[in-house]
């Protein structure tokens, strides 16, 4: 053998090897978890239902993934004939099994899904929201129509790991301010506290309008002034009070579609979509130390996420030692396109861009832990063409295995 033909021979030996070897676990693709990377739980057109929109996530404590979502008759507007459906999947979000109605809308409107698992006991519990399925957002924020066919605030249970629900039980008079005039829980996954003084406590984000000033003008933009909220339960869901109230206008910040979960210090991390305000950028947060039951400062402007569009967006703390703080949305400033997930490992004072998912149209979506180092995103994709289940590992590598997740 020839000395010229030997180095060839020795070169692409390498150079097989090379290819062949496992990555480091910093540059293996974040979507290369072990059965499959993603899944289509949701498909508009199919099961009934014209469009599927709004997405929230849970894991139990037996490990089923929970995927909640609206179902919309007839298209993907926001009134009209909607329920609330789930479907299970036993491994890991691969598989998804048949489409269940948890409440259904009848005629009217049942959407804004805010799900969460009690750590003590393993039931989901389930608050939504809902309203009469002829009436509009727009008529209700003009304070147009009456508190019976506005909006309402329902709770409801499920013992058996998502497979069965109670009926959806009305809790509006313990958690919505007479003047209060929208009202919407989450959307996207609620959290139960799991360390503090308040552990066991299940927590709702949630935002609403306001009547506006005396004198003022009651139409279109001038009427929506959005405030944030929460509402909480002691008890496992059977009895709800309101917790912290940050209600506009400001001028500068008009809270909307919130998300929330429990920092490894005991402190709740609040992130809020700003709908019409005029602080830079479209995302701002704050911080409770008590529960939700008060904020330690106003929402204010969360800068690192100037790339986020005006849109519903999840957090999520995950577990383990130095785990990272998630956030996902779309990552296009003017458009609802490139799902994405930041990481923050200061607690959300500021975020990195972690993976972006795909480049095509996304909006609305869901953090969930899977286990150890992988996670389960739930989001929008198309102009409303279903909902997608992408599986990222590599995240937060020293979870504890098969921790679920609480929020």
């Amino acid at each position: 053998m020839t000395p010229l033909r030997r180095t060839v021979l020795t070169s692409l030996t390498l150079l097989a090897a090379l290819a062949t070897a496992p990555l480091p676990a910093a540059a293996r693709p974040l979507d290369s978890a072990p059965g499959c990377a993603s899944s289509r739980p949701y498909v508009s057109g199919q099961g009934g239902y014209a469009a599927y929109r709004i997405p929230a996530v849970v894991r139990t404590l037996r490990g089923t993934v929970l995927a909640f979502a609206e179902g919309r008759r007839h298209g993907s507007g926001d009134s009209g004939d909607i329920d609330v459906v789930v479907r299970r999947s036993t491994d890991g979000g691969c598989t998804w099994g048949p489409l269940t109605v948890v409440a259904a809308g009848d005629g009217d409107t049942r959407g804004n899904p805010a799900p969460a698992v009690d750590p003590r006991t393993g039931t989901i519990i389930l608050v939504t929201c809902g309203n009469a399925g002829d009436v509009t957002e727009d008529q209700i924020m003009r304070g147009q129509v009456t508190a019976a066919r506005g909006r309402r605030v329902y709770v409801q249970r499920s013992s058996d790991d998502g497979r069965t629900f109670t009926a959806p039980q009305d809790i509006t008079t313990a958690v919505k301010r007479p003047d209060w005039r929208w009202y919407a829980t989450g959307p996207g996954h609620a959290v139960a506290l799991t360390r503090g003084p308040h552990a066991g406590r299940i927590l709702v984000p949630a935002n609403h309008s306001t009547t506006p000033p005396k004198g003022s003008k009651d139409t279109g933009r001038e009427s929506r002034y959005y405030g944030g909220h929460a509402l909480y339960s002691d008890d496992g869901g059977r009895t709800w009070h309101l917790g912290f109230t940050a209600t506009g206008p400001s001028g500068v910040v008009n809270v909307n579609e919130t998300s929330a979960t429990q920092l490894p210090d005991g402190r709740v991390y609040f992130s809020a979509r700003d709908q019409y305000g005029s602080a830079p950028g479209n995302r701002v947060d704050a911080y409770s130390s008590d529960g939700g039951a008060t904020l330690d400062r106003p929402y204010a402007a969360q800068g690192t996420l100037k790339d986020v569009p005006v849109v519903q967006g999840s957090v999520l703390q995950l577990q383990g030692a130095h785990a990272p703080l998630l956030f996902s949305a779309p990552s296009v400033p003017t458009a609802r396109r490139a799902m994405a997930v930041w990481s923050s490992t200061d607690a959300g004072r500021s975020f990195s861009r972690l993976t972006t998912l795909d480049d095509g149209p996304a909006a609305y979506s869901d953090l969930v832990q899977l286990g150890t180092g992988m996670v389960g995103v739930l989001y929008e994709t198309g102009s409303y063409d279903g909902l997608s289940f992408r599986r990222l590992t590599g995240i937060g590598a020293h979870s504890p295995a098969g921790a679920p997740s609480h929020g």
